[in-house]
């Protein structure tokens, strides 16, 4: 199976709006790349292109050592499965499947083998004489990726196709994404506004922002090491707390938050602390004062909303600041995940200390990470 290439890969529309700006991404033979990011950040862009249902304005896009700029999409054999899933009412669950192949006028015996060893696949068989409106959502959305399946592509592009099914059929499904992944090996793409998704599905994410690719790695990599104020905000459930702060003489301190790093020079910065790497302070840690306003108790956890004395996270305009947290006056909103045994109670204040190995610095003026 062939790889995926962006060389430089910029695509406007109206001549105005810049929807991919200069994306540069190799996709290997076989890999599950996912495309991230918040909506309208030039993911599914991305993905039109490869499919061919979008032309780039500059920039060179190959599958393999093909460039496809100038291929049609019936001809570069790719099959996509998009957000809703365009099946045929009228067909049965086999006739969906074979419809493509079909069109390509594909000996019936061959149709016949391949339909039922993709519905084997996917666990389809006895469903392939009812018809979509006789599916539950979780069926309807595998009979979508059977009937691309079927085709044996080089290239799988999916477009956010678990967005539609609830949350118990999303676990299902991504669980069953990725077995068929590594049963087929087929390079696959897929795109998603869901970070839980990209965490759990993919060999390695590309996060994305305004057009622009912020981040490649693996997702343990994104997730340990964000490489600026936009990805940490957004990789991470709940999302890391940002908080504004200043280093002087290596003495850093964001409200009364206060932790001693020598190899930081004087200046203004933002201090993320992630909710899950808060804890109830013990002596030694750097520590920060919480105000509880509401607590949730999840069963193995508890997810605790309130607020803390430090001042909003500003950035430069160039990185974008929906990932940060909102203020209210000289307090910020903040989120601890907790263990049960340490739930607090609303309307009380705690403090909560944190290693110094898991507090992140980034630059205040272009959002960097401070290694």
């Amino acid at each position: 199976m062939p790889g995926v290439s962006f060389d430089e890969v910029t695509k406007t529309f109206s001549g105005e709006t810049v929807a991919v700006d200069r994306l540069s991404l190799e996709i290997a033979d076989g890999e599950f790349m996912i495309l991230v990011g918040p909506s309208g950040c030039g993911k599914t862009t991305g993905l039109r292109m490869v499919a061919g249902l979008e032309k780039p304005t500059s920039g060179v896009i190959r599958i393999g050592e093909r460039v496809v700029n100038e291929v049609s999409a019936r001809d570069r054999d790719i099959a996509m499965v998009f957000q809703n899933y365009a099946l045929y009412p009228h067909m049965s669950v086999y006739k969906n499947l074979a419809f493509s192949l079909k069109q390509k006028r594909t000996p019936k015996q061959d149709i016949d083998r391949r339909v039922r060893e993709v519905a084997a696949m996917l666990g389809l068989e006895p469903l392939l004489k009812r018809r979509p409106a006789q599916l539950s959502g979780g069926q309807r959305q595998r009979v979508a990726m059977g009937r691309a399946l079927v085709r044996e592509p080089k290239v799988f592009l999916l477009d956010e196709p678990l967005s539609n099914l609830d949350a118990k059929l999303r676990v299902q499904m991504r669980a069953e994404l990725k077995r068929l992944h590594a049963r087929l090996g087929v390079t696959t793409i897929y795109v998603t506004h869901d970070q839980v998704e990209a965490m759990t599905l993919g060999d390695r994410i590309a996060v994305m922002s305004d057009g622009k690719l912020q981040q490649l790695g693996t997702p343990q990599e994104v997730y340990d090491t964000p490489a600026n104020v936009f990805v940490a905000g957004f990789i991470g459930s709940p999302p890391m707390n940002l908080l504004r702060g200043s280093v002087r003489s290596g003495r850093v301190t964001a409200g009364d938050f206060v932790l001693q790093r020598a190899d930081v020079p004087d200046g203004e910065l933002i201090v993320g602390l992630r909710p899950e790497a808060l804890r109830p302070a013990m002596n030694g840690l750097p520590s920060i004062e919480f105000r509880v306003d509401v607590v949730e108790p999840l069963g193995d956890e508890v997810i605790v909303h309130g607020s803390v004395a430090a001042e909003l996270a500003t950035v430069s305009e160039e990185v974008e600041d929906a990932a940060l947290p909102g203020a209210n006056g000289l307090r910020t909103e903040a989120v601890a995940r907790l263990s049960p045994r340490d739930r607090p109670a609303e309307g009380s204040t705690i403090r909560l200390g944190v290693e110094p190995a898991e507090v992140y610095l980034f630059d205040a003026g272009t959002g960097a990470a401070i290694r």
